[in-house]
């Protein structure tokens, strides 16, 4: 058992919270601690555990800031969107459940999905040419983005067909004119691609901002790239260690004891 395992264990044990809840709400102070949030907008959410209803997942209550979120302030809502618990008692944002509910019906691979709108997410959204093959962050998403256009807030029941089709078996989504989408067996699986997409995000602006000549790398480099971060995601995701998530989360525990509660 790794370290951030015991550790999430103990807290289980100790606070009678499930893992479930403790991590998503880790990744809420994780998003704000990176300055990746957007006031009380954009959502993560998680498959609920089993005893919180079947079919349904956690998702932050409207109103809250994501460093105020804790395990216990998750509400579990149906796909439905039927209401199951909300200690809170503020609801959830339509706009949330319009988009996660929609992955969380079509998809049951994936256990968490996350949505944001950083500057250089929503920049590089309003760009016709999406990532660019520039540097090693970037080609992890070679070929592997699915992309959904602009349809409005998502208020739209309707869209989510349409955003389930664009998306397919990817985990990874730039909704155009809008944000960044990722999907993940794991918490920590979807946290880390959001990660790496924000920091490719501001690496491309930052490149093309500079004044200089873009350097890209050719198909065949980069799709061996790529295939070298799918063997690392292999190895490290679903129900196998992975030390990147195990580091993120005694991170959030360190600086955010609260969020267990």
């Amino acid at each position: 058992m790794s370290v951030q395992s015991q550790l999430v264990t103990e807290i289980d044990t100790g606070t009678g919270q499930p893992r479930e809840r403790i991590e998503l709400a880790a990744a809420y102070r994780l998003i704000a601690h990176y300055h990746l949030d957007d006031s009380i907008f954009t959502h993560i959410s998680a498959r609920a555990p089993a005893e919180e209803g079947e079919h349904a997942f956690l998702i932050n209550p409207f109103g809250l800031r994501f460093d105020e979120v804790t395990a216990s302030s998750l509400v579990t809502v149906d796909i439905n969107g039927d209401i199951l618990r909300d200690a809170y008692g503020a609801g959830i944002n339509k706009a949330g459940f319009t988009i996660h509910s929609a992955v969380h019906a079509a998809r049951p691979d994936v256990h968490c999905v996350l949505h944001t709108h950083t500057v250089a997410g929503v920049a590089v959204s309003s760009m016709k040419e999406g990532v660019l093959p520039l540097n090693q962050w970037s080609l992890q998403f070679h070929h592997r983005i699915a992309f959904h256009d602009y349809e409005g807030i998502a208020l739209d029941l309707g869209e989510r067909e349409r955003l389930v089709a664009d998306l397919g078996d990817r985990n990874v989504m730039i909704l155009r004119n809008h944000g960044l989408l990722t999907c993940g067996r794991t918490v920590g699986e979807a946290f880390a691609l959001m990660f790496n997409m924000e920091r490719t995000c501001r690496a491309q602006l930052a490149i093309m901002s500079s004044g200089g000549t873009p350097l890209t790398i050719g198909e065949e480099l980069a799709e061996k790239t790529a295939r070298q971060y799918e063997g690392w995601d292999k190895h490290h995701t679903g129900n196998k260690p992975d030390p990147q998530w195990d580091a993120f989360q005694r991170l959030a525990v360190k600086h955010y004891p609260d969020l267990v509660t």
